[in-house]
């Protein structure tokens, strides 16, 4: 790819919130800038300002985004940033179609499918990936590997923490395989961005995001920039290939469960039975 040629970056969650932010900065910028998200109205009013690609996919479902990783291999020659930034918090537990609890499944095991179908393609581009995680896995994660999908003791806030946590998991394991053949990764912690973040839970944390202590949260516009860091900065320059950043764009400390390397592979092991792949 010539320095002249837009990079091809897919970013996912990517119909409100700081993905729409982020894609809308990073098309105006000049990117080419890939819309995924589940909303049909959302992400079409997002893209088509841009005469931007878009596609749908429901993280509920996996064969949706089986369809979503044979479309992108289709139709592009090389994907430079793959950012996986949709999510969420809900109430559960909940059995998705595919046998998984719902925020495990969303936030961890779908991305994981996507970048699994991909990497052929990330291999050959050299790409970024980029991993919306959080602080919430230091806060409320603690994963316990016979019970991944938390269907013991649930509850929405241990649920997120846990699979923010395996965000930064993925991004160890995915640096520690794939980094020599030329694909570097990195997870971070957009901030408290006032968005519809868990509205659909019966978190204590939705009274932050829905009542007036909203006014104290970070703007959409500003998580989106905190995103776009990370896809426009150079790793090994910018940021560091495997490793966990804050919101203030330095690296910091997460849960210690991210530093345990037997951890990291077990857990990519199972994830990978789960979703029956071979990397």
């Amino acid at each position: 790819m010539s320095d002249a040629t837009p990079p091809t970056i897919v970013i996912t969650g990517a119909s409100d919130g700081i993905g729409a932010a982020a894609g809308r900065q990073l098309a105006t910028a000049g990117a080419t800038v890939v819309f995924v998200g589940r909303s049909p109205e959302k992400t079409r009013a997002v893209a088509e300002p841009f005469g931007a690609d878009y596609y749908l996919a429901d993280f509920t479902r996996l064969d949706e985004v089986r369809q979503l990783a044979t479309a992108l291999t289709e139709k592009y020659d090389r994907i430079d940033v793959l950012a996986n930034n949709a999510g969420g918090m809900f109430s559960g537990p909940t059995l998705t179609p595919d046998g998984f609890e719902k925020t495990f499944q969303v936030n961890h095991l779908a991305p994981v499918l996507l970048t699994n179908l991909l990497i052929d393609k990330l291999i050959d581009s050299r790409a970024a990936v980029i991993n919306t995680a959080s602080i919430a896995a230091r806060l409320y994660g603690k994963v316990k590997l016979d019970d991944l999908n938390n269907w013991r003791e649930f509850n929405p806030n241990t649920a997120y923490g846990n699979a923010k946590l395996a965000n930064i998991l993925f991004t160890g394991g995915l640096h520690e395989r794939f980094h020599a053949q030329g694909i570097s990764t990195v997870a971070f912690h957009p901030g408290f961005i006032a968005t519809n973040f868990a509205s659909d839970t019966n978190s204590r944390l939705q009274y932050v995001y829905r009542t007036a202590l909203k006014v104290f949260l970070t703007s959409a516009e500003q998580g989106g920039a905190r995103l776009r860091h990370f896809i426009e900065g150079q790793p090994n320059a910018d940021w560091l290939s495997g490793r966990y950043y804050g919101s203030t764009k330095r690296i910091r400390r997460t849960h210690k469960q991210a530093c345990d390397p037997d951890l990291v592979r077990e857990h990519w092991r199972r994830s990978a039975d789960m979703l029956g792949i071979r990397w």
